[in-house]
């Protein structure tokens, strides 16, 4: 039983996605941390924490979606479902999406902080988005 979910959730490509964010957050997380000499293990165990709580809680959610089988998609109208061609979301893809979101904004702000060309668009809206809602972004 317990390999049979291992394998469910291994092979769903949400999660694949949220692990490959989190492994390239952290690795650019990192880059900046060496580029800007500010190297903290204290921001490093705190960021650690929060992305083991985020696979742990992606794991547990995708429990129960196997146990009470929500579909999260059903609750869209039909046209929205038809024009994404997706079938079933569950409780823990749909956490899956929100994580997505949250690393996607982290990759943006640290691949900006490195120094790495942006375009003005996306970095005017990161600064700006950044500013409003989170207060993270630093000044080179």
């Amino acid at each position: 039983m317990m390999q049979k979910y291992l394998e469910l959730i291994m092979r769903n490509e949400f999660v694949r996605l949220v692990l490959i964010w989190i492994v390239l957050d952290t690795v650019l997380g990192c880059l900046r941390a060496v580029k800007q000499k500010k190297f903290n293990s204290a921001f490093g165990i705190d960021g650690a924490i929060r992305k083991s709580a985020m696979v742990v809680s992606v794991a547990f959610l995708m429990l129960v979606d196997v146990l009470v089988g929500v579909n999260v998609i059903s609750w869209l109208p039909e046209s929205f479902q038809q024009a994404t061609g997706l079938t079933k979301i569950g409780i823990g893809e749909f956490y899956c999406a929100l994580f997505l979101l949250y690393e996607s904004v982290s990759i943006l702000k640290n691949l900006y902080l490195c120094g790495c060309p942006t375009p003005k668009w996306l970095k005017e809206w990161l600064e700006q988005f950044l500013a409003n809602m989170t207060g993270e972004l630093e000044t080179k």
